[in-house]
């Protein structure tokens, strides 16, 4: 006789061979409810997981944004203060300035009449030739 079953025949397994598993309806649906909660617990983790992340995303944009705020701050601050500080040395320079010229007045009046007819007198003379 042959080895292989024909049709009809069933074959035992002889030592060494071992049985498949065979699932009973019952054990389907089981294996079935297992798989759906595996897939579920899959399907919560992977939410959680990408909850955290864009929450992680959101806190370093965030930090980002305020970093670039206060550096954009501290640089317009600084460029006022330095506006400020050019606007107070030039006030400064222009008090020297006038405070010199009236002490050379004082000083010598008669000098401080000439340069001022002097510069009358050029400024007379550069009028005229453009007219």
């Amino acid at each position: 006789m042959n080895s292989n079953p024909t049709s009809g025949q069933m074959s035992r397994p002889t030592s060494g061979q071992v049985e498949p598993k065979q699932v009973a309806p019952d054990g389907l649906s089981e294996e079935m409810s297992n798989l759906r909660r595996d897939v579920a617990s899959l399907k919560d983790t992977f939410a959680r997981l990408a909850s955290q992340a864009g929450g992680e995303v959101a806190k370093t944009v965030r930090s980002m944004s305020q970093t670039v705020a206060s550096q954009v701050g501290s640089a317009t601050s600084g460029v006022a203060d330095a506006g400020s500080e050019l606007a107070s040395s030039a006030k400064e320079h222009a008090k020297t300035l006038t405070s010199e010229l009236e002490g050379m007045a004082r000083r010598n009046p008669l000098g401080t009449i000439a340069g001022a007819l002097l510069v009358g007198v050029i400024i007379g003379m550069m009028s005229r030739g453009r007219s």
